[in-house]
């Protein structure tokens, strides 16, 4: 039985933590309150993350340290440089491989596909603080100082997540208007978390994925109005009614607004094709994203049952 250290306790940090526990292996499960499932595999440890002597402690003996941390959105630049640092260096001090779970932010605007060597040419805040993270886990790795991976999705499907289907999905069950600074017809890749969870077990515990990036699995990009009407056929909805913000408006409202301020920044994922290609890791790691409608209806089941509900097939 191995140890498996893992730091966040949300959506993707809990569905890994339930994939390694039915694996047979032992989860030490690290967030600020002590939070996470019941599991007799899981062991759930209150602690702040960003010490580094104290992580380095509870890693001890562990084969890997699973980075699913998930700082405020309005606070990446302030938040994320020290946790990143401590979860490296313990990662460093321990021999345990760092499995950090990222995202496509590093990139910047792109045309086209975006795959692992699409570069990282983030010109925004919260893309260069994700793209520096690498940047400084990947040299580690090269000088030999650690062991490091990371896998990046697109926007979250799945309940509990903080992605633009949290904003969209609970409103189409609803019967609401959908109003939003998106082009709701343009291609967008959608990333289900079970499918993170696989996909980073697997780079973690594979030598040959060490030393770089892998795309999670994920279907076929699709429309958010097509995703937003799947939804509502298959919950028995009225037709999805949906509003596109004008940027003037979304500028204004950030006046105010902290989210809304922070979306300015990343206006260009949602005002024009945003597609990610996992190719390379479904050859390499033999991975297959779930079926979009499964997810979906997995997600959907879980808004239903509200608060505490889980999206995330265990064992999936």
């Amino acid at each position: 039985m191995s140890i498996h250290v893992i730091v966040g306790a949300g959506p993707v940090g809990t569905a890994t933590a339930h994939l390694l526990a039915q694996r047979g292996e032992q989860v030490r499960l690290v967030s600020r309150r002590g939070a996470g499932p019941e599991h007799p595999a899981i062991e759930l440890i209150a602690a702040d993350a960003t010490d580094a002597a104290h992580l380095t402690r509870l890693t001890g003996g562990a084969v890997a340290l699973y980075n699913c941390a998930n700082p405020a959105y309005h606070r990446w630049a302030v938040d994320w440089p020290p946790l990143a640092t401590a979860l490296l260096t313990t990662a460093e001090r321990t021999g345990a491989v760092l499995a950090t779970i990222g995202n496509l932010y590093g990139y910047g605007p792109v045309d086209g596909a975006m795959t692992e060597a699409t570069p990282l040419a983030a010109t925004g805040a919260k893309g260069r603080v994700r793209s520096q993270m690498w940047v400084d886990a990947l040299a580690a790795h090269k000088a030999g100082r650690a062991r490091t991976t990371e896998v990046r999705g697109s926007d979250y499907l799945g309940f509990g997540t903080n992605s633009i289907t949290t904003l969209i999905l609970p409103n189409v069950l609803a019967g609401r208007r959908v109003v939003l600074p998106v082009d709701f017809d343009a291609p967008h890749t959608i990333t289900y978390v079970g499918d993170v969870a696989r996909t980073v077990v697997a780079a973690a515990t594979d030598p040959d994925a060490w030393g770089r990036a892998w795309h999670v699995p994920s279907p076929a990009a699709l429309s958010l109005r097509e995703l937003a009407t799947r939804a509502a056929t298959r919950a028995g909805a009225p037709t999805p009614r949906l509003t596109r913000l004008p940027y003037p408006a979304l500028w204004l409202g950030g006046l105010v607004n902290p989210l809304l301020r922070e979306l300015r920044e990343t206006t260009y994922q949602f005002d024009r094709p945003y597609v990610l290609d996992s190719s390379a890791t479904q050859r390499a790691l033999g991975i297959e994203p779930t079926a979009l409608d499964e997810a979906l209806a997995e997600t959907l089941s879980a808004l239903r049952r509200g608060p505490g509900a889980s999206s995330a097939k265990l064992g999936s």
